[in-house]
This record gives C-alpha cells, sequence and structure tokens, in this order.
C-alpha cells in the first residue's frame, strides 16, 4: 500500500536517481539493482527530480548536482521542504569536489556528500547508511566547513554564540562538539567512554530537542550556532584524530 512506503525495511529500499547523464543513471541504477535497491524513478534534471520524488516516494534520492534547468541543490531544498518528506534521506553525487558545493549541499538538508567515483559497495553502503537514519559526513568535509565558517566569521561575528542551543544537557553539548568534528559513533564512544548504543541514544535526542533530519544538520547548526569555532575546539579534535 502507498501509506506503507515510509515503514519499508532495509531490505526493500526505493530510491531515485537524478542525474543530466543516461550512462550515469544506468549505471547506478544496475548497481542498485544488484543489491536489491528498487529504482523506481530516473530523473535528468532538477524539476523531474522533484517530480519524481513526489510521485514515487522514495526512500532516497540520488541527486547530481550541476544539472539543466533546475540543479540538485533547489531541487533538494524542495524535495525536503516538502511536508510530506517524512523520513526521505537526500545524498549528493557529483563529480566536483568543491568547497562550495560541499556547503550548499548540506545547507540544503542533503544528508550526503558522494564523489561519482564512488565504488559500487561504498554507494550500497552510503545509501543503508542514510536510511537508518546516520548521514556521510567525512572529516574532510567537516574540515571544508570548518574553514568556510573561519572565512565568514572573520568577515562577520557571531553575535549571539550558542544560540539555540539552550535545551541541551552538559554531555548532549559535549557530544555535539565532538559529532561537529566528523567522528562516528564508534570514535564518539571510544573518546566519551560510553557504548555506541549510549552514544546513539544522546545523538537521537539532540536531534529531537533541536529539531534537526540528522547529524548532517546537527553539525552545521554547531558552527552556525558558535558552539564551534574554526581553530577551536573543533580544529584541536580533528588533529587528535
Amino acid at each position: 500500500m502507498a501509506d506503507d512506503v515510509n515503514t519499508v525495511h532495509d531490505n526493500k529500499l526505493r530510491a531515485v536517481i537524478a542525474d543530466d547523464q543516461a550512462l550515469v543513471r544506468t549505471g547506478f541504477g544496475m548497481i542498485l539493482a544488484a543489491d536489491g535497491i528498487e529504482v523506481t524513478a530516473e530523473a535528468a534534471d532538477g524539476a523531474e527530480a522533484v517530480a519524481a520524488v513526489r510521485r514515487t516516494r522514495p526512500d532516497v534520492v540520488l541527486m547530481d548536482i550541476r544539472m539543466p534547468g533546475m540543479d540538485g541543490i533547489e531541487a533538494t531544498r524542495r524535495i525536503l521542504a516538502d511536508d510530506t518528506a517524512g523520513e526521505l534521506r537526500v545524498i549528493i553525487l557529483t563529480t566536483y569536489d568543491l568547497d562550495h558545493y560541499v556547503y550548499a549541499a548540506l545547507t540544503a538538508g542533503a544528508s550526503g556528500f558522494l564523489l561519482k567515483d564512488v565504488t559500487p559497495e561504498h554507494l550500497v553502503a552510503a545509501i543503508r547508511l542514510v536510511r537508518s537514519g546516520d548521514a556521510l559526513l567525512a572529516p574532510t568535509i567537516t574540515r571544508r566547513l570548518i574553514e568556510r565558517f573561519a572565512r565568514r566569521e572573520e568577515a562577520a561575528p557571531s553575535a549571539d554564540p550558542h544560540r539555540d542551543l539552550s535545551g541541551l544537557t552538559p554531555r548532549e553539548l559535549e557530544v555535539l562538539r565532538l559529532l561537529a568534528t566528523g567522528l562516528s559513533n564508534a570514535e564518539l564512544a571510544e573518546r566519551l567512554f560510553l557504548s555506541p548504543t549510549t552514544v546513539k541514544t544522546h545523538i537521537g535526542r539532540i536531534l529531537s530537542k533541536l529539531e534537526l533530519r540528522d547529524r548532517v544538520q546537527a553539525v552545521v547548526l554547531a558552527y552556525e550556532s558558535g558552539l564551534i569555532t574554526p581553530g577551536g575546539t573543533a580544529d584541536g579534535a580533528l588533529r587528535d584524530n
């Protein structure tokens, strides 16, 4: 039944592939099909992607950035702004490893960012990861965020640090600080001497309290709120890893 789309189990994942190159769509489609992931629709531009998502209600969207007409960033914003988006996740796929694309994709609400030369195994693992509620945020991408916020901070220092975080407990703030350095749940557990289950519980509470979709949004908020300052806590934590 249509109403059951969002309750589909991991082995029944549904995906939309949006890319302006037919060969790319075909290649990704074959990779997903081989792993039992159903491709509900393909799209050649952002507008088609938005329509395909509304029509087929997938679990995950693989979204190219550079497409004619509406690009992948705008399509991602529109898809995730829809009240019916629910647990839908968007993974950005691109050939361009550029800072402004990374930042734009994450702030648009994407749950991950992968280059198109990703291996089939990594692609499938990424889809299952974001569908489980986690997010793809490698330390290298986190470093780009730090650098970008460093430039923004120099241009316009925040007058209201730690805004929107008053509802978090001291432990949750600590988890968020470390989360913002790109640490995985396992690495967080090791750093804080907690079990992975406890770490996952803390992250879940953080996301709930801050009304965030996933840990990517939490990381962005950590920098925007001033909880993490470029060259300070986050940078030091990255060097420690």
